[in-house]
């Protein structure tokens, strides 16, 4: 009896100092990191809280984001602008990595421009209204901690290069008025990138695009104009 008891206070104690040691996290595996949320990971621990009185911007979308800096890259520096555009994702990406890249960076204000990516994978569920429940759901949790939203309206596209069986122009048309229906709705600012670089056809003008969908250095400087306003109307901005 006494030997196993022995056994029982022993096992006891082995259970018991086991369960005192520290859980270890296990290295992560971004192998099926379907939105990419490994891009910015290092970049978003790296950065300090907003300073007293920063009204910081987060700019959220896919390659006409990203090679913004890269084609203009003194517009997002010594600012609080920062952007977080991933080349080729789909607005449900943004929508997944919409807590670590703009909730979590503490910003005064997002500014969302998704849906062609969508539109150019020529994916048979892909609808307007489907991404505009991911526009919205992107918007609400931005209002909920209090992210002053501000909605684009997307460049003019007549066809992709990679893919010219889709034709763009009418559907991104049809896109760009849900969204600012929604905005007017909701109170949230419209940035309008459509109507300064559209042609004739209902596509980007031919000087200020390198492909028809993702604009030049001239272009993005026509955008910068147009966002430097609509961010001023959202924070409510004096210059």
């Amino acid at each position: 009896m006494k030997h196993y008891l022995f056994i029982a206070l022993l096992a006891l104690c082995s259970y018991n100092s086991f369960a005192q040691q520290p859980v270890r996290d296990q290295k992560e595996d971004f192998s099926d990191d379907w939105a990419a949320l490994s891009k910015y990971k290092k970049e978003n621990a790296a950065l300090p809280a907003p300073k007293k009185g920063e009204k910081r911007v987060v700019f959220l979308g896919s390659s006409i984001f990203e090679f913004w800096k890269e084609k203009d890259p003194k517009y997002f520096n010594n600012q609080s602008y920062i952007d977080r555009g991933i080349s080729g994702q789909i607005s449900p990406q943004l929508l997944i990595r919409f807590r670590q890249d703009v909730i979590d960076l503490k910003p005064g204000a997002v500014i969302i421009l998704a849906g062609s990516n969508d539109i150019a994978g020529n994916k048979g569920h892909v609808t307007n209204e489907g991404i505009m429940d991911h526009i919205k759901s992107m918007s609400e949790l931005a209002r909920v901690h209090r992210i002053k939203v501000i909605l684009c309206k997307y460049l003019p596209i007549y066809e992709y290069p990679w893919n010219k069986s889709i034709q763009p122009a009418e559907k991104i048309v049809d896109l760009n008025n849900r969204i600012e229906a929604y905005a007017k709705e909701n109170n949230f600012t419209i940035l309008d990138y459509w109507t300064p670089l559209v042609d004739k056809r209902k596509g980007q003008r031919q000087e200020l695009t390198v492909d028809g969908v993702h604009p030049n250095l001239a272009g993005y400087k026509i955008m910068e104009e147009v966002t430097e306003k609509a961010i001023d109307r959202a924070l409510n901005r004096k210059k």
